[in-house]
């Protein structure tokens, strides 16, 4: 007999009580997402990210006391440590990217509706990056005009680490940029998702990105994904 599947663990950090409300609600339909936390503040979300060990953060980026960008670091240190998807609205991008920087695995566009919610939890939980199709455009134009990180000491935008990826490694990292998931990457190579998988880690690992968002950022800037 198979064993059934545990429910994704979600904590939910907004500091606006009826969003909070509704993105449980939503979230409670779903059937294999369960919240098993609320927080009003980053520092709440630090906090019983550490005592519920949630499988996702769903963290609004602005909130008092601490807001979710500061917030990022101390999730990700935490051991397990959740996904971090942010909440946000059009036009934040600026405060997108440095959330990016900081290793959250993607964003969420508050007025998506339930459906994409639902989804946005799941691929995140899958290991996969949450784009909200909203602002993702703005957001790479932005990177490529120079309003991300231009560091050149940033070995996440070297040529010397795309270099060491393979030619497989490549064409995965192109269509991370393109904002497929691991399923689509399978499906247009012919590979397993187990096969894609190794090759997304081995390509975090050789280019330092800190998630598969920045992974995908990368392809752009560097031409792999137009």
């Amino acid at each position: 007999m198979t064993e059934p599947v545990p429910p994704i663990r979600v904590l939910l950090a907004d500091d606006e009580t009826m969003i909070r409300h509704g993105v449980r609600l939503i979230l409670r339909h779903a059937g294999d997402i369960d919240v098993v936390a609320e927080a009003a503040d980053g520092l709440q979300a630090v906090e019983l990210a550490a005592a519920h060990r949630p499988d996702v953060a769903l963290v609004d980026i602005r909130m008092p006391v601490c807001d979710g960008l500061a917030a990022i670091a101390p999730l990700l240190a935490l051991d397990p440590a959740p996904r971090v998807v942010m909440l946000t609205t059009f036009g934040d991008e600026d405060n997108v990217l440095r959330a990016l920087r900081e290793g959250a695995a993607g964003f969420l566009l508050k007025d998506e509706g339930p459906q994409e919610l639902i989804a946005a939890v799941r691929a995140a939980a899958a290991g996969d990056s949450v784009l909200s199709p909203g602002v993702t455009g703005s957001v790479i134009a932005r990177m490529l005009r120079g309003g991300g990180d231009r560091d050149g000491s940033d070995p996440a935008l070297t040529d010397e680490r795309i270099a060491r990826l393979t030619v497989r490694e490549r064409e995965v990292l192109a269509m991370l940029g393109e904002g497929l998931s691991n399923q689509d990457v399978a499906g247009r190579l012919g590979i397993g998702i187990g096969t894609v998988k190794t090759h997304v880690g081995a390509i975090l690992e050789k280019t330092g990105s800190a998630s598969r968002v920045q992974a995908a950022l990368l392809a752009h800037r560097t031409g792999l994904s137009p």
